[in-house]
């Protein structure tokens, strides 16, 4: 009897929830439209897999042949593009300034002189460091650049003082460096960035329903209304009239009719914590189906063209499902301690933002202070990029990230406790309800 009470607290709160969204195409978008929106956006922002052809310019002040053979090899670098050629540092510097290019690269007129006469020859490079990304890559290129025509003129001048050509390049680079990439070998920034960035879109998407599905109710005053639905089958579906005119007035009569207002919306004395519970699931089945969608998509846009083992798969999927719904509940938890959907969404923006650069995937973990880390190892977006990033672009033995999925279903069930507490108090304090 118990169950079919709780199954039917369930239905009932889902067909709620179900006829809120019919009415309201916005709030339906927040839930549907907009994160599939956001997953294929990024994918599609992401859909060069590699950084080619950053635009740089280069002041050719020696005008030699060894300066022709310098442009050229930087033109034929597979992430750099000569722009074009300039004549003066201030245009160039005006260039970058509009960003036209990244990077000016300046050959001297001394450049071919020196190389002729065993001097050192310098390039300079005068690159945007603002963009981290860009700047690191454009260094590398021009780099590789500089080490190919120096070994190119060290090898020619050893070989004209009569060394084989096989000895010259020995005797020019002794040592060398085998770079074996252990993951990512391709540098494929779309598995690296866009799988992690949608799930931190998400991550704030998800907080953000949370706080508006409880908290409109707070904010209209229906709360109660909801509550008895779900606990008795009263009242029907529809709004009364009562209701709505109430929900527009202005502060002055709503205090004025406080005691009536109040009066409607009285809640049972009683209120059942494992009712509460199932309605909850009922009120938000709708956002956690969507986004068990959105998150099958994720792992297969994601996954597609690797051979991923299915326990990693599997694991992953939970992990993201967790992360989603544990994110619904924080969104309700922080709208209801405060009695205001406002102050909820403030603080949702406030803690999920950031967060993403508190996981460690744009600046080193290790590298940021002992409070910033405790930071974020309490944020629940690290430890799922951990498991991400270890199953899906790592393939690491399941057993290392085993724990993080306990965690984070473990999390998700104490946060869904903890919005049920918090909603039966919000039905014991009825004249806060309203609250902006």
């Amino acid at each position: 009897m118990h169950l079919t009470k709780l199954s039917e607290a369930f239905l009932r709160s889902a067909a709620y929830e179900r006829r809120f969204l019919a009415k309201n195409h916005w709030d339906f978008s927040m839930v549907v439209w907009i994160p599939l929106a956001t997953v294929l956006l990024i994918w599609w922002i992401f859909s060069q897999t590699q950084i080619t052809d950053l635009p740089i310019g280069v002041i050719d002040q020696d005008n030699s042949a060894v300066a022709n053979t310098a442009v050229r090899y930087l033109e034929a670098s597979p992430t750099l593009t000569v722009r074009q050629l300039y004549y003066s540092q201030a245009d160039a510097e005006a260039a970058i300034l509009q960003r036209d290019i990244y990077a000016v690269v300046i050959i001297p007129e001394d450049f071919s002189r020196n190389i002729l006469s065993s001097q050192p020859a310098t390039l300079t490079l005068q690159v945007n460091a603002q963009y981290g990304t860009h700047s690191g890559i454009i260094q590398a290129g021009v780099q590789a650049v500089a080490s190919t025509l120096s070994a190119g003129v060290e090898i020619k001048r050893l070989v004209k003082q009569g060394v084989a050509p096989s000895q010259a390049m020995t005797a020019y680079a002794p040592i060398s460096v085998q770079r074996i990439s252990l993951f990512n070998a391709a540098t494929n920034y779309q598995q690296f960035l866009a799988s992690t960035v949608i799930p931190a879109l998400l991550h704030i998407l998800a907080m953000v329903i949370g706080a508006t599905t409880i908290g409109r109710e707070l904010r209209d005053k229906n709360i109660g209304r909801w509550y008895r639905f779900i606990d008795t089958g009263k009242p029907h579906l529809t709004l009364s009239k009562t209701l709505k005119t109430t929900s527009s007035l202005s502060t002055k009569q709503d205090s004025s009719n406080n005691k009536t207002s109040s009066s409607s919306a009285k809640v049972p004395h009683s209120v059942s914590l494992s009712v509460l519970v199932f309605g909850l699931l009922g009120k938000y089945f709708w956002p956690i189906l969507a986004y068990s969608l959105w998150s099958a998509l994720i792992l297969w846009l994601a996954t597609s063209n690797q051979n991923i083992n299915i326990m990693s798969l599997m694991a992953v999927y939970a992990g993201f499902l967790c992360l989603m719904v544990l994110s619904f509940w924080l969104g309700a938890i922080f709208t209801l301690n405060s009695f205001s959907l406002r102050m909820g969404l403030s603080t949702t923006g406030f803690i999920s933002a950031p967060s993403y650069a508190f996981a460690g995937v744009t600046f080193p973990y290790i590298a940021i202070s002992d409070s910033a880390q405790y930071w974020s190892n309490a944020l629940p977006l690290t430890h799922y990029l951990k498991l991400h990033i270890a199953q899906l672009q790592m393939q690491a033995p399941i057993a290392i990230s085993v724990p993080i999925v306990y965690g984070l279903a473990l999390a998700t069930i104490i946060a869904m406790l903890l919005t049920a507490l918090l909603t039966k108090r919000a039905l014991a304090h009825p004249e806060r309800w309203g609250a902006r």
